[in-house]
């Protein structure tokens, strides 16, 4: 038996999330239908993050076992053609050591929310972006995120579907720039809570929209109740953009680097298989 991971990128609009469900068009149900039309297996992947409905991935990782030591390319190659009706592509494959696990093994995520920000709705880039009409105060929602960083009780900006045992974690990075007619949120933390990031960054919108004043979000966040927070963003805007497998990341040199650049080298090419 061999353990692959594999690095996957996904439109996250045709699926009802990452995880798999009864009846239902999922990102796992697909890479799991291609893997049985590959190799006659019914298993199981792993993935880093299990992303909601609607929210998108350049850079999750998934992790799974074959009965066949196949190469790598060849593992890629055959479920690409297998995914060609889907949305979801396989960017690299590598064998990995058999204690590997994408979700486990990860040390950090990388998250991405875009904003458009103009009058006019998107059209090219329709279900990928939180379409804002107004005017956004960017050091408005930079004083604001500042608030966030750090280890806290994040209860105020958890889903209350939430299955965490702790609402304690600590968000290391928040960088807002301006990107065009963009605004980007990138969040860097080892793990997150159920919609943590969709909460912050529609709690941060209102601060942008001049509805909340950079401080109330510290005091949102002290209440530690669910209706202090504000608007949930959509889930359209939301990206994986990367998962981190090496120890100690510093998300704060990741993200200012630029998640796209930096991304080949946080992912799991940095687990070595045995020779």
């Amino acid at each position: 038996m061999t353990r692959y991971a594999a690095l996957v990128e996904y439109d996250g609009a045709p699926y009802k999330g990452f995880q798999a469900q009864n009846g239902l068009k999922t990102v796992q149900g697909a890479l799991e239908s291609a893997i049985f039309q590959f190799c006659g297996q019914t298993l199981r992947v792993t993935a880093a993050g299990r992303t909601d409905t609607g929210v998108h991935a350049k850079g999750q990782v998934i992790s799974f076992d074959l009965d066949h030591d196949f190469p790598a390319d060849t593992v890629s190659n055959a479920l690409n053609a297998y995914l060609r009706q889907e949305s979801v592509v396989l960017l690299n494959t590598q064998r990995v050591e058999p204690f590997f696990s994408a979700r486990f093994s990860a040390t950090g995520r990388l998250y991405r929310y875009r904003l458009l920000v103009r009058p006019a709705p998107p059209a090219l880039e329709r279900g990928q972006v939180w379409h804002i009409k107004q005017d956004l105060d960017l050091e408005a929602m930079q004083e604001a995120s500042l608030h966030l960083i750090g280890t806290h009780d994040f209860t105020t900006f958890r889903d209350g579907a939430c299955q965490a045992k702790s609402p304690i974690k600590t968000l290391d990075a928040i960088k807002i720039s301006a990107a065009g007619n963009e605004i980007w949120l990138d969040f860097g933390a080892r793990s997150f809570l159920h919609r943590q990031v969709r909460s912050m960054t529609g709690t941060l919108v209102q601060v942008g929209l001049g509805r909340w004043m950079p401080f109330d979000v510290k005091a949102a966040l002290l209440m530690a109740n669910r209706s202090a927070c504000g608007q949930v963003a959509p889930a359209t805007g939301l990206n994986l953009m990367g998962v981190c497998y090496h120890q100690g990341p510093d998300f704060q040199s990741i993200i200012q680097k630029g998640l796209g650049s930096y991304l080949p080298d946080i992912n799991p090419w940095l687990i070595k298989p045995s020779s």
